[in-house]
């Protein structure tokens, strides 16, 4: 039996690995990644078993509506580097993450489908949501694309959203959870803990000062997360660390503040380093204290409670235990 060949991840539709080319292609903008998005994977996944081809999802960075906006907007929950990490714990064979910009959205409908779907990956079938548009003036509907199909050559398939009570399993479902501090919301329409990461930086010293030493990285100006303290899982060199991490600073500078997670049990200089944080449980809200004992004493009890959540911790789904955040 041969072996899974590995993931490949191309920036772009320039040079198209041979062994993505006849692929079944899933294709949107797949920001999270969510049970709705997963519904559409499965579809693809299961097509491109059936007819034993290469499986690939073909999405789009930066975010539209970003690249329309005066500056960037839109609180995103994942960038291309953790769209390719759920796309390969899910089993894909590969992820294409193509440059969005005025002049891709100015492609008219007919040439995009010639230009990258024929030319560059010979595709033999697409995937999309119900509600995917593409090419100029969002002309490129899901019928469109059923036309174009069928007199190119290729299958398409069209998935309904996903629902789950009043309305769809949405993108904007899950910002709205992590917006409000409802972590537990945002993992269950996610179908795994939500996570982020960045590079290390040196920050003011001041949680050293208190007994809890942490580890800050900057989060985008459009991170619209709750601001409070969270039950966290850090994965640092594929180790993964329980922690306790905090994000805004209403008693100092809440300026572009940092996120801050300090790592149970650990005593290493990381500073420069990439650490990966999932969000576990919201443990509060942030407050404010009179005095710096209050603060401490209030830590104290925060890290018993992420203790505590971190330990009963169990994966989602098979998605969430193949990220390996949390095992069963």
């Amino acid at each position: 039996m041969n072996a899974k060949p590995d993931f490949v991840r191309i920036g772009g539709l320039g040079a198209v690995p041979d062994a993505l080319k006849g692929a079944i292609v899933a294709i949107g903008n797949f920001d999270g990644c969510h049970r709705g998005h997963q519904h559409v994977f499965a579809a693809a996944r299961k097509l491109a078993e059936e007819n034993s081809v290469p499986c690939v999802v073909l999405t789009f960075e930066p975010h539209p509506r970003d690249v329309f906006a005066p500056k960037p907007m839109l609180y995103r929950l994942t960038d291309g580097d953790a769209k390719a990490e759920l796309v390969k714990a899910l089993g894909f064979d590969g992820i294409a993450v193509m440059e969005f910009s005025r002049d891709l959205a100015g492609v008219e409908a007919p040439d995009f489908v010639a230009r990258y779907l024929i030319d560059a990956l010979d595709v033999s079938a697409v995937v999309v949501g119900g509600d995917f548009h593409f090419g100029k003036g969002r002309a490129g509907t899901p019928g469109f694309l059923k036309e174009q199909g069928q007199a190119r050559g290729f299958a398409v398939e069209v998935v309904d959203m996903l629902d789950e009570g009043a309305e769809p399993v949405s993108s904007s479902r899950v910002r709205a959870a992590l917006e409000a501090g409802d972590v537990a919301g945002a993992n269950a329409l996610l179908g795994y803990h939500h996570f982020f990461k960045g590079t290390v930086v040196r920050g003011d010293q001041r949680g050293r000062e208190l007994g809890y030493p942490t580890a800050n990285f900057a989060v985008p100006e459009t991170c619209g997360l709750a601001q409070g303290v969270y039950a966290v899982k850090a994965r640092l060199d594929g180790v993964v660390f329980d922690g306790v991490a905090a994000y805004g600073k209403p008693m100092f500078d809440n300026t572009k503040p940092p996120f801050e997670t300090f790592i149970f049990d650990f005593d290493r200089d990381i500073y420069g380093q990439e650490l990966e944080v999932a969000l576990l449980g919201f443990i509060r809200g942030q407050m404010t204290f009179n005095g710096l004992d209050g603060l401490i004493a209030q830590m104290d009890h925060d890290s018993t409670q992420a203790r505590i959540i971190t330990a009963q911790a169990r994966p989602l789904s098979k998605l969430d235990a193949a990220l390996g955040f949390v095992s069963a």
